[in-house]
């Protein structure tokens, strides 16, 4: 688990990260909020503007021609105190995932 504090409207303040490097992640926020990606939804929506030039074209950023079968997270880092960067078994890691877009996103908005 990551835990993370920050200065942040409490709805989008991030207060727990478990992170399942092959199923998913749950994410905990400060008002009791908590969401669940699985990989594969967390790396078809990378926000990175590769992947959403990829989608707008539509196209889909994984997977990638000789990449691994089954994705995987192989780290994942905060990036300062608003979101957190994955590092991908197919060797991807440009997208930036904030806190405030994994919660919009279990509330329903759009994943792009």
């Amino acid at each position: 688990m990551i835990g993370q504090a920050g200065g942040v409207e409490e709805r989008y303040e991030l207060v727990g990260l478990d992170v399942e490097r092959e199923i998913g992640i749950t994410a905990r926020f400060a008002d009791g909020h908590v969401a669940t990606f699985t990989v594969g939804e967390l790396r078809l929506a990378c926000p990175c503007a590769t992947c959403r030039d990829l989608r707008d074209r539509g196209k889909t950023p994984w997977p990638l021609p000789n990449g691994p079968t089954t994705l995987a997270i192989s780290d994942a880092r905060f990036h300062g105190a608003w979101g957190v960067n994955f590092t991908w078994n197919d060797g991807h890691s440009t997208g930036i995932y904030p806190f405030e877009t994994l919660r919009r996103w279990s509330e329903g908005d759009q994943r792009r």
